[in-house]
């Protein structure tokens, strides 16, 4: 009887374990890799994945829509910890946050996001984690010192078993507290990988910053700038030559509303498949980014579920449609 017992627990052990093993996101120069493996880092902005209710109905759901990602080219899903902006945007609203005024973090959206990371590792995608929103700090939805190092100190151990996620410490905005955030996630585990958005569209980070990330995700220029698909991929190749790590065109130009940074003027699905291109041919990698979560539900730009369905627009599902096409289009 207890040889039997000791057999269950170990098996059960075992079972604990290999759930909690993750796929490990690294770097190789200026290339990603997935244990070790090439990984052609091709991302969508899916910001409010961790309050979506479609999207965490249960494991099957996110499972099938993680699959139908992968149907068209995706393998990582940039989502953020902050989602408690009132812009109207799907799924914001004031407890759409993973932390609490003193730092600590709320166990049912830990919970989530941890659900949401072990079922992207059983299809091999990875999650571009967003600590902090600067659209949250513009409206005074911030955590002081030392809140902020309790809560990325608090995720970062929580987080430590899921390497198929890479943390990303703000969404536009850089201050003297990036570097210190670093640090802290660096002497708790070092090899997860980091990196920061520095800014708006053009900014493209301080060297000391960007020389102490593992990747570099800046937002790069936007319709106001003109050409976007030449230039943003000038600015990035520029990163690369100087750092030699990996570059991302992290939120580049979209389509829809003129709000929140949006074009100003009318644009076409080719402008975004051009940039893509042009950024894999310089050596980088994309995260399509896009309006299907601003303006709100019952919006036509927005998909009925709140979750960015390649297939809801025929403007989106083009992009989509070259993103599935990279390996015969990639360098």
């Amino acid at each position: 009887m207890k040889k039997h017992f000791l057999t269950l627990l170990t098996a059960l052990l075992l079972a604990s374990l290999a759930s909690l093993h993750a796929a490990e996101l690294s770097v190789s120069g200026t290339k990603f890799l997935l244990d070790g493996r090439p990984f052609p880092f091709t991302g969508v902005s899916f910001f409010n994945a961790v309050y979506n209710p479609a999207f965490n109905a249960s494991s099957e759901a996110r499972v099938a829509w993680l699959k139908k990602f992968q149907g068209y080219g995706i393998n990582v899903l940039r989502i953020w910890c902050q989602w408690d902006n009132g812009r109207g945007f799907v799924d914001a609203a004031p407890a759409a946050t993973l932390y609490e005024r003193d730092g600590a973090l709320r166990p049912q959206a830990l919970a989530t996001l941890k659900a949401i990371l072990a079922d992207a590792d059983k299809l091999g995608v990875c999650v571009e984690v967003v600590f902090f929103a600067h659209e949250s700090f513009r409206e005074n939805i911030r955590l002081g010192e030392p809140a902020d190092e309790r809560a990325v100190a608090a995720l970062t151990r929580e987080l430590r078993p899921y390497r198929n996620a890479a943390f990303q410490i703000w969404n536009e905005h850089s201050d003297a507290r990036v570097l210190p955030l670093v640090k802290v996630i660096r002497a708790l585990d070092p090899k997860h990988l980091v990196t920061n958005s520095p800014g708006f569209s053009g900014v493209l980070g301080s060297d000391e910053e960007n020389a102490a990330l593992d990747f570099l995700t800046p937002h790069t220029a936007r319709q106001g700038r003109g050409r976007h698909w030449e230039i943003a991929p000038r600015e990035l190749e520029g990163l690369l030559k100087k750092f030699n790590k990996p570059v991302v065109d992290d939120e580049p130009a979209r389509n829809g509303t003129a709000s929140f940074g949006g074009p100003k003027v009318a644009t076409s699905p080719y402008d975004h498949i051009v940039q893509i291109l042009n950024v894999w041919r310089i050596g980088g990698h994309v995260i399509y980014h896009h309006d299907m979560f601003q303006t709100g539900y019952g919006s036509p730009a927005c998909p009925p579920s709140g979750i960015p369905d390649p297939e809801f627009s025929s403007y989106h599902r083009q992009v989509f449609e070259f993103l599935k096409l990279q390996e015969k289009y990639l360098p």
